[in-house]
């Protein structure tokens, strides 16, 4: 009789109420994966600065959880190694003794001034150590894998494209009228192209609002800043951080999607907006393109008069609004946690043989 096959993933980024996109697809892939294969046992490892705080949190009952101690050249598995190591962040253990795949969200850190230069030289450290030392890697979307491939210098052969799904949000969307809301989603930082977004909102049509919806990150006080001394200041609206509920609100009110990002290695509030039923303009640059399909109007990010008239185009063409909305929830039923739960699997057995 053959031993269960045994897993190891990183589950530090799982914990918390308020979670990222990496926070997102960490939690996604760990209990779909534990649910779909009750016959596996996983152990759920955490780093030691969240090891305490996941003390709380329920596990599934094939799983267990391990605390990670790589720096002392600890296994998070004792004596018993697993067979397969799952870094979920672009980042593996320092010493194991098992095979490993490495998740790959984004390099924009690599190629733009998006964080501070210790940030930039921290994660290039163990983005290109992870990249070197994994097994097989899985890539968030084919624009992300053909970076890695590229600037990390990765085989081809050894990076597999796992698409996110997307997350239900809880909100009473039957309840919410339609507004004139033009809805951003994201931390007010400089890579969500921000500034250029409320320039070419201030010769929208005056009865509109912008809507941006997201905590303060890199480069936020300037922006902020602009907003400041925007003509369009008393039509802007800068919520902060926003619950999912609170989130999946701002979906169903909202009656255009504005998501002109200079770079995303994904761009999951896209079909977030999709599902909700809001007609989409975003970027025709990074992943965002392979993520819209033709659901959505992509536009040239650094150019504010494009993105101008494509958002007065949408709300004053009902029959654009209307196609939009119908292809976007379309294209948004093809992205499930399901599947990527499934192909992850795959990748596993791949590897594994």
């Amino acid at each position: 009789m053959t031993d269960p096959l045994h897993l190891a993933l990183d589950a530090t980024y799982s914990l918390g109420d308020v979670l990222s996109g990496v926070g997102l697809y960490s939690r996604e892939i760990l209990y779909g994966l534990a649910a779909a294969h009750p016959e596996a046992r996983f152990d759920f490892c955490y780093r030691p600065h969240r090891y305490l705080r996941s003390r709380g949190e329920p596990l599934p009952g094939n799983a267990r959880r391990r605390l990670l101690l790589e720096l002392i050249g600890l296994e998070p598995l004792g004596r018993r190694s697993a067979d397969l190591f799952h870094g979920l962040n672009q980042r593996l253990p320092r010493r194991p003794n098992h095979r490993s795949i490495a998740t790959f969200h984004d390099l924009f850190v690599m190629t733009g001034e998006y964080s501070t230069p210790e940030f930039r030289a921290r994660f290039t450290a163990q983005a290109r150590d992870a990249a070197k030392r994994a097994d097989a890697i899985i890539a968030v979307s084919e624009f992300t894998r053909q970076q890695v491939i590229t600037l990390l210098g990765v085989d081809a052969a050894r990076v597999h494209v796992v698409h996110h799904g997307i997350r239900e949000l809880p909100a009473k969307v039957d309840s919410v009228a339609r507004q004139p809301v033009i809805l951003n989603v994201g931390a007010i930082q400089k890579r969500k192209n921000i500034a250029r977004l409320v320039e070419a909102f201030e010769d929208v049509d005056a009865n509109w609002r912008l809507v941006l919806a997201g905590a303060n990150g890199y480069g936020a006080e300037e922006i902020l800043a602009r907003i400041a001394r925007s003509p369009a200041r008393d039509r802007i609206q800068v919520t902060g951080y926003v619950t999912p509920r609170e989130l999946g609100e701002w979906y169903a009110r909202a009656s255009i999607f504005a998501f002109p990002s200079l770079d995303e290695g994904f761009g999951m509030p896209v079909l977030e907006a999709m599902a909700a039923g809001v007609p989409v303009v975003t970027a025709d640059r990074s992943a965002l393109p392979e993520v819209a399909g033709n659901a959505a109007l992509l536009v040239n990010p650094d150019d504010t008069v494009a993105l101008r008239n494509a958002l007065r185009e949408v709300i004053r063409n009902g029959e654009l609004q209307r196609e939009l909305t119908g292809r976007g929830i379309e294209r948004s039923r093809t992205f499930t946690w399901n599947k990527a739960v499934r192909e992850t699997w795959q990748v596993y057995r791949k590897l594994l043989g």
